[in-house]
């Protein structure tokens, strides 16, 4: 069994000022998001233009933000946030969800799209090739902070990652089957999947290639962002079966997580939207 490097999430630190690695992360997710606008725009078969692109980048890193805590405080710890309701604007204790993230994205471009009169699927197209790098380096973000850790797997399995944060889930999951409180003692901690670098491949690195291809050639308008809603909900879906289901609302019915349960509608609204797009014939 590997054990999780243990990173300081401190990247560097000045007197009280400290920049984290998460942080840093999505610093990262932002100029990759420019950089890939950049060479799209440069190929062309796009109506932006890099003004439009930096513009852009303002309406996103708020809906990103701001939706992204508002979807964990609604999507996850509701009766916490409404007992302690000042606690929802403590961001630096952690507590984004993508699902809500990319809500907050939708309502960006919606609103972009009226401004600059582009209509919401133009926009679409053009910003989701450029998401899936961002989403990558939030994944590195994770699995340096050592945190949304996978399940317990085989203690002989390659991919077998110790993780010493985990301590209070391995002592609770270890009380319930003998086999794991054997290996609790023995190694001090129970061995699980490092579902982030899974996310980090599939959600990342595999819909990048995926989404950045298929737009490369003129596509009926919305067939891109379609492509992207269901690649997302596919990979996420997959990886939640490594990934550890949040302790506070374990798996929910027919034994699916939250975040799979989130990523149905993407599923199946991609999939129709991929189907009815491709039958037009208006293109990007």
């Amino acid at each position: 069994m590997i054990i999780h490097p243990q990173f300081d999430p401190v990247l560097v630190s000045i007197g009280p000022l400290a920049i984290r690695w998460y942080a840093l992360s999505y610093i990262v997710g932002f100029i990759l998001f420019i950089w890939l606008g950049r060479r799209r725009i440069n190929q062309g078969n796009t109506v932006f233009t890099k003004e439009m692109l930096d513009d852009f980048l303002t309406w996103g890193v708020l809906g990103v933000i701001l939706g992204g805590r508002l979807g964990y405080v609604l999507f996850y710890k509701l009766s916490d946030y409404l007992t302690n309701p000042l606690d929802i604007f403590k961001v630096w204790e952690g507590g984004m969800s993508f699902h809500g993230g990319f809500l907050g994205v939708l309502a960006a471009m919606w609103l972009f799209g009226r401004k600059h009169k582009l209509g919401f699927l133009r926009v679409a197209d053009f910003v989701a090739p450029l998401v899936p790098l961002g989403l990558a380096s939030g994944r590195i973000g994770n699995f340096i902070n050592g945190e949304l850790w996978g399940r317990v797997t085989d203690i002989n399995a390659f991919w077998a990652m110790g993780f010493p944060q985990a301590h209070y889930e391995d002592l609770t999951a270890a009380a319930h089957n003998p086999q794991w409180l054997e290996w609790l003692n023995q190694y001090g901690m129970l061995p699980r999947h490092p579902s982030q670098l899974y996310q980090f491949a599939l959600e990342g690195i595999a819909l990048f290639i995926i989404v950045w291809l298929f737009s490369k050639k003129a596509r009926p308008t919305g067939q891109v962002a379609s492509l992207f809603l269901a690649g997302y909900g596919i990979f996420r879906f997959i990886a939640e079966f490594a990934r550890q289901p949040d302790d506070y609302l374990g798996l929910l019915t027919l034994g699916l997580s939250m975040g799979q349960w989130l990523s149905v509608p993407m599923i199946v609204l991609g999939a129709i939207g991929f189907v009815y797009f491709g039958s037009k014939k208006n293109t990007v």
